[in-house]
């Protein structure tokens, strides 16, 4: 059964509303993802999806009324409102008239990054939604096994990053971890460290990969900090066979996950 919603005062409004702030998701532990799409990728990742709320016209086409009922049989509840108060719900312009709320899963370092695992990624301070969207994206699709996230990263919930995933945010093993913690440990467990480092003589590209890997990549402006590069087993650059004085963060690590990851295999 839909519930209908047409008061923008509504306390459920107003709670959905307040999860597009980092300070509301944070406090309640939720976030929302918006899309017909990514709602079919969280229900098929088993993803914790607490409600959903859809617009006037969500149920014009035949597939959404079947993806509702596939939702109402799963015992979850949907929340229909005005085309105007959905807008000011979600973060887009064009809306493809639904979104959901689901619960964060939160994870640390011990038990979520098994001795099985190979390659993890260290984002350190990755400032820019579209970048962080991308990277966990392309770490999904080049096997990575974790991404450790290091304070001043961006708010991987925030609207911009869970777009930018494109439902990888459901897959991934996505951890935030001090950078002592995350060294220490993965340290422990016999990962070699290997950073993405501009002033190195070292090419991405003729250099072997040896063990347990943990790449680092970091801030778009400033690079990753002076004490992690100190604490790196092996530093790495990409050649500028151009002009450009760098790389994009997000092509960056792409291009070292897939070289990376050939010796991992």
């Amino acid at each position: 059964m839909i519930n209908i919603i047409k008061s923008k005062d509504n306390d459920k409004i107003k709670y959905t509303k307040s999860l597009l702030k980092t300070k509301g998701r944070n406090k309640e532990k939720k976030f929302i993802i918006e899309g017909y799409r990514i709602l079919t990728l969280a229900l098929e990742c088993e993803a914790k999806l607490d409600y959903v709320f859809i617009n006037e016209d969500f149920e014009k086409k035949e597939e959404h009324k079947k993806f509702l009922t596939e939702l109402e049989n799963k015992g979850i509840k949907v929340y229909k409102t005005l085309n105007k108060i959905f807008l000011e719900m979600i973060d887009t312009e064009n809306t493809q008239g639904i979104l959901g709320v689901l619960e964060y899963k939160e994870r640390d370092l011990v038990n979520n990054i098994s001795q099985d695992d190979k390659f993890v990624l260290i984002l350190d301070r990755i400032q820019d939604p579209g970048n962080m969207g991308t990277i966990i994206r392309t770490a999904d699709s080049a096997g990575v096994d974790a991404v450790i996230l290091l304070k001043g990263c961006v708010d991987i919930y925030n609207p911009k990053v869970i777009r930018s995933t494109m439902g990888s945010i459901f897959d991934m093993n996505l951890i935030h971890a001090t950078q002592d913690e995350a060294v220490d440990f993965l340290k422990s467990k016999e990962f070699n460290i290997v950073s993405s480092y501009l002033q190195t003589d070292n090419y991405y590209h003729e250099t072997t990969y040896d063990g347990k890997i943990a790449l680092v990549i970091g801030n778009e402006a400033n690079g990753i900090n002076d004490e992690l590069i100190s604490k790196s087993d092996k530093l790495v650059k990409i050649p500028i066979y151009g002009k450009a004085e760098s790389l994009n963060a997000a092509i960056s690590a792409a291009v070292l996950m897939y070289e990376i990851k050939k010796y991992l295999v």
